[in-house]
């Protein structure tokens, strides 16, 4: 044992300074536990015959779903970069009307579940829809089609083009704005300081927003399904249900083929470097919209009218509408939100403990081990939810039924699959920390431990917070791992939608579409507060 441990340290050892041990085994150990299920569904895949494996990597159904999904995921890193940018640069550099109130609104449809959103535009929308009923008395009998490629780019773009949105702001709001100066002192004009100054310093920040959104769009289950797209995420869950086990294994190993792909394209375009200042802070001389002032506001009110307004106007709809048979298995009751609020909270708390040694040793040393560490925490972030509850049906119920459709094994998914928030929130708090503070308790007399209760912890307590409100409110809307992992009996407010949704039974999914979007909105408030809109996710 001591010899193992020895090793252990060599490797953790960096020039003249040596990591603590215990430090560095607890965030290894979070970090295997991260990357763990993903072994379950490579054993799955292995097992299936290579013959068979080759004939369903290779017919045409396969390589339709791979085109969808990679035309679906184009399209949507596209408009929400067309969408993010300009309101960025609206909100931050110009005089737009309501400006404050702009950008808060615009950043909203992040507390919008895209399959809530889904349902509510093939509601208003669709066929026989309600925007077709009120032009019926017009002669307008049809309206196009939004089910396939058109709807599910729609609505999964309305609520993903606020990761763009805020990446892009936070630098716009951070860079030297002195160099912008300049450049109008050489004679640029506004366009062509903005292609020359500001596009190379908000790139990176584009780019991250930008690889959120592309993420999501080839992890997004509910969007497809409700829009009858075939894309990976949908053909997964449906040869799961129809016990095509193999079929499913092979479709989730491609596509984490093509995440893993498109996080490798992100970094290799990434620039290096960005050009920084000391000019950070409120603009004070900006850009005069002239005439066009109030016409620019019909931008920001028209993404957030389709976004937020046709929803809310359609769950409100629904409420008022009664079936002419009562569903008991729809209807909604309390214990459903309960369930939702105290398994997010348990994942939240989870996931809040598990990221300090994580993020406190990644932020305190600056080793190859602890980058490591810290990079593989993220790869359940960047796994689709279909595939991770997958991966752990596999382990439950071939290796652990005793833990299979259990609540401990559901907050483990949860956990897994946004750790990633907690740890990009603390390790920005625990950055943010003086030194000195720490090094003037050690000279007290306190221990490692007693400096990290008494100095650390309190000093990144907003942070950790404003993580546990991140992981909280995405585990509330988060579908395919409730889907799949749920124990039998244990209803939640995202369950109800979706059975609704199924039914084609709207009227049942209101409340807790409504309620869902509530609790969201307070948890947004408190990431807000707690500083969580600076993490780097």
């Amino acid at each position: 044992m001591s010899s193992i441990a020895t090793r252990i340290r060599s490797l953790i050892e960096r020039g003249d300074e040596e990591l603590p041990l215990g430090l560095a085994l607890l965030a290894g150990a979070v970090a295997a536990a991260m990357v763990f299920p993903l072994t379950w569904l490579v054993i799955e895949a292995v097992t299936v015959d290579p013959g068979r494996a080759y004939d369903l990597t290779v017919r045409s159904e396969t390589l339709d779903i791979l085109l969808n999904s990679l035309l679906l995921m184009g399209l949507v890193t596209v408009f929400s970069i067309l969408l993010g940018v300009p309101l960025a640069y609206l909100t931050t550099r110009t005089n737009l009307p309501f400006r404050r109130f702009w950008t808060i609104v615009v950043a909203l449809p992040l507390v919008v579940p895209s399959y809530v959103g889904a349902f509510a535009l093939v509601s208003a929308f669709g066929p026989n829809g309600e925007f077709q009923s009120a032009l019926e008395p017009l002669g307008i009998a049809r309206v196009p089609e939004i089910y396939g490629l058109t709807g599910a780019t729609l609505a999964i773009t309305l609520y993903t083009y606020p990761y763009v949105y805020l990446t892009t702001r936070a630098a716009l709001i951070s860079f030297d704005k002195e160099l912008i100066e300049a450049a109008r002192t050489l004679n640029h004009g506004r366009w062509t300081a903005f292609r020359r100054v500001t596009l190379p310093q908000i790139r990176p920040a584009v780019a991250a927003g930008s690889l959120l959104a592309a993420l999501y769009a080839l992890s997004d289950f509910g969007t497809p399904a409700i829009m009858r797209f075939p894309v990976f995420t949908r053909q997964i869950y449906v040869e799961n249900r129809a016990f095509g086990s193999d079929y499913a294994a092979l479709l989730s190993l491609q596509l984490l083929a093509v995440v893993l792909i498109v996080l490798a394209l992100e970094w290799l375009i990434r620039p290096d470097r960005t050009v920084s200042g000391d000019s950070a802070g409120e603009v004070k001389d900006r850009i005069d919209l002239g005439r066009f002032r109030w016409l620019a506001t019909l931008f920001p009110a028209t993404v957030a009218a389709a976004a937020l307004l046709v929803p809310i106007w359609i769950l409100f709809l629904w409420t008022r509408r009664t079936g002419s048979t009562y569903r008991s298995d729809l209807g909604f009751e309390l214990i459903h939100a309960v369930n939702s609020v105290s398994v997010s909270a348990a994942a939240a708390l989870v996931a809040a403990l598990l990221a300090l040694p994580v993020a406190y040793f990644a932020a305190n040393h600056e080793s190859r081990l602890a980058l490591v560490f810290e990079r593989l925490t993220y790869v359940g972030f960047a796994v689709p939810g279909i595939v991770l509850g997958l991966a752990l049906v596999y382990f439950g119920a071939g290796y652990a039924p005793w833990i299979y459709q259990t609540l401990p094994l559901l907050v483990f998914a949860y956990v897994v699959r946004f750790l990633p928030q907690a740890v990009g929130t603390t390790r920005t708090a625990v950055l943010q920390i003086d030194t000195e503070l720490v090094e003037a308790g050690r000279i007290l007399g306190e221990t490692s431990v007693g400096s990290f209760r008494r100095i650390t912890l309190p000093l990144v307590r907003s942070g950790v917070i404003a993580g546990a409100a991140l992981v909280f409110l995405t585990t509330m809307k988060e579908l395919p791992v409730t889907l799949i992992l749920r124990p039998t009996g244990f209803e939640t407010i995202v369950m109800q939608i979706w059975r609704a949704q199924e039914s084609a039974l709207y009227q049942y999914a209101a409340i807790p579409a409504l309620l869902l979007m509530l609790i969201s909105g307070l948890s947004m408030l408190v990431i807000l507060v707690g500083g969580g809109s600076d993490n780097g996710l």
